[in-house]
């Protein structure tokens, strides 16, 4: 016999409450074991091989220098999934090189919860005029 539809001191309405009660005692319990797993600490990116990148020759008898800022998106493998330029040094030729260049670069990915996620990063590059005049130019 089912001692809630017959001759029962629970009214059918607290029948609902207490099943909501009894799962989220359940949902605790569980919760008590996730607790009990090891927590794996978080990594930061952490860049392997990022060579400044390579003067542009065609631009070098006009002694330019300047500096552009990079979005990278790093994947999970590490390496640069997408490069957007944020500050323009206003030399084309500049942008292009920062971007070539960082599309090399290789990184060891974060990390969150032991497996490694996307990063996004902004990155300067500084480009300096070659200390002397390329040959060509005079």
């Amino acid at each position: 016999m089912n001692p809630i539809r017959s001759n029962s001191r629970l009214s059918p309405r607290l029948v609902p409450v207490l099943g909501a009660a009894l799962l989220a005692l359940l949902a605790a319990g569980c919760g008590e074991r996730a607790a009990d797993a090891p927590i794996i600490p978080s990594t930061p990116l952490r860049a392997v091989d990022t060579p400044p990148p390579d003067y542009p020759q065609e631009i070098g008898c006009d002694q330019i220098g300047g500096k552009v800022v990079l979005q990278l998106s790093v994947g999970p493998d590490g390496k640069p999934k997408k490069v957007d330029v944020l500050e323009s040094s206003r030399t084309p030729a500049l942008d292009e090189a920062a971007i070539k260049g960082v599309q090399r670069w290789r990184f060891e990915a974060a990390t969150r919860n032991g497996k490694p996620v996307s990063t996004d990063i902004q990155v300067p590059v500084t480009f300096h005029s070659p200390a002397t005049r390329p040959e060509h130019c005079r």
